[in-house]
């Protein structure tokens, strides 16, 4: 398989080590896929604010034709993750896939469209009901709602104490979510009640068997990237190499310690996308 370029990190495992070494041997075998927020793009206080880090989508763009694919796979709806990742019409991208709404929606960029799933009737409904819960509880001060089309969010994140607030919702917003046949996923000072049955590790495992990959790289940081991590998981005891990223975060520990390397944020993701480009 050749030896590792110098430029490269070396996982801390020897499961990433293997993954790294079978990307290496055989790039247009291999399919990346990466988160957005805390990923491509650096976790700010308002979400709409999030943009690509600026060396994200140019690394991208030199991997990607090197690859069989590079996916994107998000909880934000597939076109708003498009606009504030900047990732249409861009040469190199003109195969890539984002898969919204934790796989709910593809965008493709052959086609430039969305593609959906109807939507959960329980997303309406907590939509309706979550600003008066939210003013009985008392945690009206500091969080705030964000409407994700297929999902709705709680912010704890300007809370007065962030950590405090988020932990006081867990559990009422996880009962309000059941009563809708929906659940709850966590995330870095967020709460989203989404629907069942579909999940980051559901959306990586089906689009790796529809391109026929033969290595995963994944890349993410939060709660909602470990179902990923666990399909990666999967992959390898069925015989797929793989390696997990971490997106380094003080927030979320746990992503850390099921990576087999780890980077500083999205800066160093993209600067670990361009050192696999260049190798």
């Amino acid at each position: 398989m050749g030896t590792q370029p110098d430029s490269l990190p070396r996982p801390a495992t020897p499961a990433g080590r293997e993954g790294l070494a079978a990307f290496l041997a055989h790039p247009e075998r291999a399919v990346v896929a990466l988160d957005f927020d805390g990923t491509l793009a650096d976790i700010v206080d308002d979400p709409e604010q999030a943009r690509a880090h600026p060396g994200a989508v140019p690394a991208i763009a030199a991997l990607a034709p090197r690859v069989a694919s590079v996916v994107v796979i998000t909880g934000r709806p597939a076109g708003v993750a498009v606009r504030y990742g900047g990732f249409a019409g861009v040469p190199g991208l003109e195969h890539l896939v984002v898969l919204g709404h934790y796989g709910a929606e593809r965008w493709d960029a052959v086609t430039g469209t969305v593609q959906a799933a109807p939507e959960h009737p329980g997303v309406a409904a907590v939509r309706a009901e979550l600003p008066g819960f939210l003013d009985r509880a008392g945690a009206w001060r500091g969080t705030w709602i964000e409407e994700k089309g297929r999902a709705v969010a709680v912010h704890t994140r300007r809370a007065d104490d962030p950590q405090a607030a988020f932990d006081a919702l867990r559990g009422p917003l996880a009962d309000l979510a059941a009563d809708h046949g929906l659940v709850l996923e966590p995330g870095r000072m967020v709460l989203e009640l989404r629907p069942p049955g579909v999940d980051k590790g559901v959306a990586l495992t089906e689009y790796v068997r529809e391109t026929g990959a033969r290595t995963v790289v994944y890349a993410g940081d939060d709660l909602g990237d470990l179902p990923a991590f666990t399909a990666v998981e999967k992959l390898r005891s069925d015989g797929v190499p793989g390696l997990l990223v971490c997106s380094g975060s003080d927030e979320v520990t746990e992503v850390a310690r099921r990576a087999d390397l780890q980077v500083p944020g999205p800066a160093g993701v993209a600067g670990f996308l361009s050192a696999l480009a260049a190798a």
